[in-house]
């Protein structure tokens, strides 16, 4: 860490002239009228904030301080200059709707549903990993969008088939469990066999929720990177609408889940999935469209066409994404529906692949991030499930457990986290979004490995001596403080991804860096199940054992982020979230390739030129020569 750091208090002062030059419009025209409007008071406007943001930094601190409204305006003036309304309303649509609506519906109510059926906590959390894996998906969702436009456009078409593949999974769901349900309840086998079903559909719908989700990063991240400046406003705006998503739906899955209403609940997430057809369909999410003529541009067939010229020059990396971005998902269903030890050991062989072929395609700048979120996700092992199957057992599993029903855990403590979070991205927006990388994070995963020692607490039972009672406890513990946590570690690590892209490959690298994330978040699912299978703890059933619990967390979740995740910071360039974290005109990477090949190309055009010329001259000069001596 550099000692000599220093925080800019005001990274969100608005940038009025710049963004007249930036806006992004929701078709062509406005795409490009949108930057040619530009009036002396627009100069007057951007000299008089220059001057406030150099002469009145701290004021501006204590207005944010005291004036959390102002502060607010200030940062939607920010936002709304540099992202057109279109998008971020679609923005807003897709997360509201889809990752705190699909996505947190498919993980709340797949804790009830897979222990109604006698599912262990093991196997529960392999499913919720399978379920994760389109999220992992992204990679290769981010190279097809980027090489194959689908009638001229390269994320309209590929989101709304993605929407129609999650009607269609959410659509089986509703039937299968109508109709295997009861069985289920009955027969141990067909328990089994339901689960593994209701898992695919569950996977079908995160595609949905992920390939959008990877389509609106690809957009923002390459505006971020036309405009360093804009900092991580984008990207708290994404986590408040995901967050005010997850506060609906956590309202009442909870209370439907006590009732056994699943069908209600299913029904509710045919309805999100349709949300955002409308906004695609009419291209809320910008982008320019693509036609045969262009260069580089080859028509396939049924109008779908293939930028040859960006995969010529860039081969390579677009293969390397797109083979990682398929690796996981099949990693993910051998481990699910085979073998956990075979899993786990392919896994480790694939996180060295891919860290050796992004050390060999990508600049060491790029690796050294790379590594940094591989050891950062992989060095706090996930037991989201066990925990979740413990709060939740009853009187005959757990006689001296908490016992909290699905509407406390799920709703009311769901509810509170959500509040939580969404406080925790408007405090860091104000007070952290102006640090540099390694503090940043240097900090919040040290807060990260505090966070697991109120679960410590309150399985020991050492609450009941404070006096305090277990709801309230899991209250200020996991429901608030926990969270506040999470999405304080989550929040740089997006902020990262989005500088990591590199000019005309926004998604396909935007989408490999978080593929590899989920990748690493996986591997954690991974061995947090496998913790909990090999262990001497006992999930589901009667005389439930979970002694070894709290050492577990001790280990995997306080000890290992401390030992391996905070290291591992000094990877990541100690550079402000406001400044651009890789400068690629610097890194002689393709496109400085590509030039020094052009450039030799021509010098060879040259000598070749002057070497024909010169053999012609000597043959004229030859035959000058033999016709003077013959005369």
């Amino acid at each position: 860490m550099d000692l000599d750091t220093q925080i800019d208090p005001s990274p969100l002062i608005t940038r009025k002239f710049s963004s007249r030059l930036s806006s992004i419009g929701g078709d062509d025209h406005d795409y490009n009228n949108e930057q040619s409007s530009i009036t002396l008071t627009d100069f007057q406007r951007t000299a008089s904030d220059a001057h406030i943001s150099e002469n009145s930094s701290s004021s501006i601190w204590r207005e944010r301080i005291l004036h959390p409204c102002t502060s607010m305006n200030i940062y939607f003036a920010d936002l709304s200059s540099f992202f057109s309304w279109r998008f971020l309303s679609w923005l807003a649509i897709q997360n509201f709707a889809m990752y705190g609506g699909v996505s947190a519906l498919v993980m709340s109510v797949s804790l009830p549903l897979f222990k109604e059926m006698g599912i262990d906590a093991s196997k529960q959390q392999l499913y919720s990993t399978m379920t994760l894996s389109p999220f992992a998906l992204k990679p290769f969702i981010g190279v097809f969008s980027d090489l194959f436009p689908i009638k001229g456009y390269h994320k309209r078409y590929i989101a709304l088939v993605s929407i129609l593949i999650g009607l269609i999974g959410c659509s089986t769901l509703i039937a299968l469990y109508h109709n295997l349900s009861k069985e289920a309840a009955q027969d141990p086998g067909t328990a089994y066999r339901l689960s593994d079903l209701l898992v695919i559909c569950f996977f079908c719908m995160n595609v949905t929720a992920a390939n959008l989700d990877i389509l609106g990063e690809g957009k923002y991240s390459e505006i971020m990177r036309k405009h360093p400046e804009s900092g991580s406003s984008v990207i708290t705006f994404k986590f408040a609408c995901s967050l005010l998503g997850s506060i609906v739906t956590n309202s009442y899955v909870g209370p439907l889940t006590d009732g056994g209403h699943f069908h209600i609940i299913f029904c509710i997430a045919l309805g999100l999935l349709l949300t955002p057809f409308y906004p695609t369909l009419r291209g809320w999410l910008p982008e320019k469209k693509r036609r045969n003529s262009d260069p580089g541009m080859t028509k396939i067939c049924c109008g779908c066409l293939f930028d040859q010229g960006s995969f010529q020059k860039k081969r390579t990396p677009f293969i390397v994404i797109a083979l990682s971005g398929l690796a996981v998902p099949l990693l993910s269903a051998v481990t699910t529906f085979a073998s956990l030890g075979i899993g786990i050991g392919v896994s480790m062989i694939v996180l060295l692949i891919l860290a050796t072929v992004t050390y060999v395609v990508f600049p060491r700048v790029v690796f050294r991030i790379i590594v940094a979120i591989m050891l950062i996700k992989i060095s706090h092992i996930k037991l989201g499930g066990v925990l979740g199957y413990y709060y939740t057992a009853d009187a005959q599993c757990l006689p001296d457990g908490p016992h909290f029903s699905y509407t406390y855990y799920i709703t009311v403590a769901g509810i509170v986290g959500s509040i939580v979070n969404l406080i925790a991205v408007m405090l860091y927006q104000t007070y952290l979004s102006s640090c540099r990388f390694r503090p940043a994070l240097m900090c919040t995963i040290l807060a990260g490995a505090i966070a697991p020692i109120m679960d410590i607490i309150l399985i020991k039972r050492w609450n009941h001596v404070l006096g305090i009672s277990d709801k309230a406890f899991f209250i200020l513990g996991s429901a608030i403080f926990e969270h506040f946590v999470n999405i304080v570690v989550a929040l740089p690590m997006m902020v990262i991804f989005g500088k990591l892209a590199p000019p005309n490959m926004e998604s396909a690298v935007f989408s490999y860096a978080v593929g590899i994330a989920t990748f690493c978040f996986m591997m954690s699912q991974l061995w947090g199940s496998a913790i909990i299978k090999w262990s001497s703890m006992k999930t589901v059933g009667t005389d439930c054992n979970f002694d070894e619990l709290p050492a577990i967390i001790g280990v995997c979740q306080i000890l290992l982020p401390i030992i391996v995740g905070i290291p591992a910071t000094l990877l990541i360039p100690n550079r402000l979230q406001t400044e651009p974290l890789i400068d690629w005109t610097k890194e002689r990477w393709y496109e400085e390739q590509e030039k020094d090949e052009n450039i030799t190309e021509s010098l060879t055009r040259v000598l070749e030129e002057e070497s024909v010329e010169q053999e012609e001259g000597q043959c004229s000069t030859e035959e000058v020569a033999n016709e003077h001596l013959f005369t």
